[in-house]
């Protein structure tokens, strides 16, 4: 009887043993699936919090090229726009993205009747953060910046050629979408501006080479103005000249800019005094442009524009961005800001300011 006794008392320590087995499986695998969940429906939010857990890059030799996309088909009748799409990105010695940054300069100009009115402010997409409005919208609950931040992430680790490789496909409102439902996750706009621009930097001839020796940022920034427009009048069109400047600036951990890049883009729009568009112009950037923008031929400037513009990021090298909008300038007799110093004169003598501040504000951007 003992025995017996004894035998059922295993039996139920066994059974005991497999019931809470049994029980505490659920248990372990139920964390592994609720997460999975829950951030999809966060992420959006989430994003700008995790862009900045890029992997560090390394010590090394780097490349530092800037690409800029320009649009004027938006521009219709009483309404002028000029969409600019710029990248800068970072490459390894094996031509793969170790950083990217994008910015869009929508610069958007009422136009009628001919009026045009001076004196606007152009924040950049990426400057407006929430107040561009697209997280409403968004069938992933994010707003420009955060996807822009996705395609940035998404491309790392890729080379100019897979970058142009990436698949699309025209969506229901007629956009050119991701097809990798990785990157789709992220960004659902129309990524077509946005390959062209970071293909453009990484093809850029006229980068700028760098070492690096510890972690550094990355950073792209734009400045618009519109002061040299003009109203049409009975006897001649209106001119819609949104300019705008480029910036792209690589930083240390101590704020030292080690590689700098600028741009420029001179676009026109004609209206009449019925506010009809005549005619759209642009040629290409300043630096595209090469000795065709013509500042050695028609200005007898010392160099052309873009060879002036590269020994500027030369100069800004070595520099902070306090620094930089330290340079000491005075008006020449064509009543441009030109430089003090007789290093930097030596070798730019075109106007400094705009250059300055836009690098400068680049280095700022860095993250």
């Amino acid at each position: 009887m003992k025995k017996i006794i004894a035998l059922l008392a295993v039996l139920c320590m066994m059974f005991s043993l497999a019931a809470c087995g049994g029980s505490s499986a659920p248990a372990t695998e139920a964390p592994a699936e609720a997460p999975a969940e829950a951030p999809a429906e966060e992420a959006p939010a989430e994003a700008p919090a995790e862009e900045p857990a890029e992997e560090a890059p390394a010590a090394g030799e780097y490349k530092l090229g800037m690409g800029v996309v320009v649009s004027l088909d938006s521009t219709k009748d009483e309404a002028a726009q000029v969409d600019a799409t710029v990248a800068a990105v970072v490459l390894d010695g094996e031509g793969k993205i170790v950083q990217c940054r994008l910015d869009v300069a929508q610069n958007k100009m009422d136009v009628t009747g001919g009026e045009v009115v001076t004196g606007a402010e152009y924040p950049t997409k990426m400057e407006k953060k929430e107040d561009y409005g697209m997280k409403g919208v968004s069938s992933i609950s994010a707003e420009w910046y955060e996807q822009a931040m996705g395609f940035e992430a998404f491309v790392v680790g890729m080379t100019a050629a897979e970058v142009e490789g990436l698949e699309t496909a025209v969506n229901d409102s007629g956009h050119n979408v991701s097809v990798d439902e990785a990157l789709l996750a992220t960004c659902t706009m129309d990524i077509t501006d946005f390959k062209e621009a970071v293909v453009k930097a990484c093809n850029d001839e006229k980068g700028q080479t760098f070492a690096a020796d510890g972690a550094f940022t990355l950073g792209v920034a734009a400045i618009s103005t519109d002061e040299e427009s003009t109203s049409a009048t009975e006897d001649e069109d209106g001119v819609v000249k949104m300019y705008t400047e480029f910036g792209a600036a690589v930083v240390d951990a101590d704020g030292v800019i080690l590689s700098a890049l600028n741009d420029a883009i001179q676009p026109q729009i004609s209206v009449d005094v019925d506010g009809v568009i005549t005619d759209k112009v642009f040629k290409g950037t300043k630096r595209e442009l090469g000795p065709d923008y013509g500042m050695v031929a028609y200005g007898a400037a010392i160099a052309e524009w873009d060879a002036q513009s590269k020994a500027f990021s030369d100069y800004a090298a070595g520099k902070t961005a306090e620094e930089l909008r330290g340079i000491e300038t005075t008006v020449n007799e064509e009543g441009h800001a030109v430089a003090v110093d007789e290093t930097l004169f030596a070798s730019v003598t075109m106007a400094v300011d705009g250059m300055t501040a836009v690098i400068a504000q680049a280095a700022d951007y860095a993250r």
